[in-house]
């Protein structure tokens, strides 16, 4: 096979999208994925079909999840409130497991399509604190899908790319701005409503914001 695949994991937010179009730039035949885990801003399911049909990707595939029969987040949990404010350690918007799983599952597909990188658009810069961000967690589990694949055992391995990994909220708008990301398509707040307009306050929303500004370019965010 000639063609160069990869699977990305696209949430529908700004980095996700970015490290399509850094993806696309690389030569990858992209193949996106996406979760309905029971997360309470939906839109960002609508947003990640949006992008990946502006920026023609190969297929893109919806997984559903019931990430929200386990709970402990803020992002599954309807009880529990998004902060609004900043605070500190690891916020109650981490879900639980929730980047190990979405890698699993891309992993399986990337071996099904015979595809040997998968991209994830973790940051462990501009970020929320979130464990399964970290460069560590990242080299982890590219060990742990050579060890537990066919292809990995076989074949020739899997790699896990983290394109975003040190970069900057503003080196991400800066990047996807200059490969032509249209981040209108976009949705990044943790509790944006059906049309996928955000609240402002969020952590999500205040990082996105702070980095559009540092960028220098407008963020095309609605807000409600």
């Amino acid at each position: 096979m000639t063609e160069k695949r990869a699977v990305i994991l696209l949430s529908g937010g700004l980095d996700s999208a970015t490290v399509v179009a850094m993806a696309k730039a690389d030569g990858f035949s992209c193949y996106t994925m996406s979760f309905d885990y029971g997360q309470r801003h939906r839109a960002e399911l609508q947003a990640a079909e949006r992008v990946a049909a502006d920026m023609g990707v190969v297929e893109h595939k919806v997984i559903g999840l019931n990430l929200n029969g386990i709970g402990g987040s803020a992002l599954t949990d309807s009880n529990i409130a998004v902060p609004e404010t900043p605070g500190e350690g690891i916020p109650v918007t981490y879900v639980p497991a929730r980047n190990t799983v979405f890698l699993s599952l891309a992993l399986g597909w990337a071996e099904v399509l015979g595809a040997r990188d998968i991209f994830i658009g973790v940051n462990a810069v501009d970020y929320s604190g979130y464990p399964d961000c970290r460069p560590e967690f990242v080299e982890s589990f590219e060990r742990m899908a050579n060890l537990a694949t066919k292809a990995g055992v076989e074949g020739e391995g899997f790699t896990i790319q983290a394109p975003l990994q040190m970069l900057s909220k503003a080196d991400i708008v800066k990047t996807g701005t200059r490969l032509g990301v249209d981040y209108a398509l976009t949705v990044s707040c943790y509790q944006a409503d059906e049309q996928g307009r955000a609240c402002g306050k969020c952590d999500s929303c205040r990082l996105r914001a702070e980095g559009f500004a540092a960028a220098g370019v407008t963020d095309p965010t609605r807000y409600f």
